[in-house]
């Protein structure tokens, strides 16, 4: 018996552009780990969070995955915390700097895991993908 030879895919010609798509605003919000940045920055790591931390932040992403895109980006829920991130107000004044250009222009957002006890996600949000960048157990983009 031969074993089939399994072929890499290949890279679409597009891959590294922003879609022109727009998002439905009652399509939910998905999470991208694409773009996510563990080791650049100490100040973002999750270096010894242990079980406890990966569990609040899979069980909030699950729960933010079912809210719609158009709330995420327009809520002021004391609950959810969502906003844009004004980059000279923070401790990363030069934003996302591991990112290429063309993604460093899109509008970060950030938002908590629990109420501050297990810090917040920062990443930016591409039709209606949030990419998360930095996981920020200890508050420092805010220190």
């Amino acid at each position: 018996m031969t074993q089939k030879k399994i072929k890499a895919r290949s890279l679409k010609k597009n891959a590294g552009k922003i879609p022109d798509k727009q998002p439905q605003y009652d399509d939910e919000v998905i999470f991208s780990f694409k773009y996510l940045d563990l080791f650049s920055n100490p100040k973002f790591s999750i270096a010894g969070c242990g079980y406890s931390y990966l569990e609040k932040l899979l069980l909030r992403l699950k729960d933010v995955s079912s809210i719609r895109y158009d709330d995420f980006v327009n809520m002021r829920s004391s609950s959810l915390r969502s906003h844009k991130i004004t980059w000279e107000e923070t401790t990363e004044p030069d934003g996302f700097t591991n990112l290429n250009s063309q993604l460093r222009e899109q509008t970060a957002f950030q938002f908590e895991i629990s109420a501050n006890e297990h810090g917040r996600v920062h990443g930016f949000l591409l039709n209606r993908i949030f990419y998360i960048v930095w996981l920020d157990p200890h508050h420092n983009l805010y220190s």
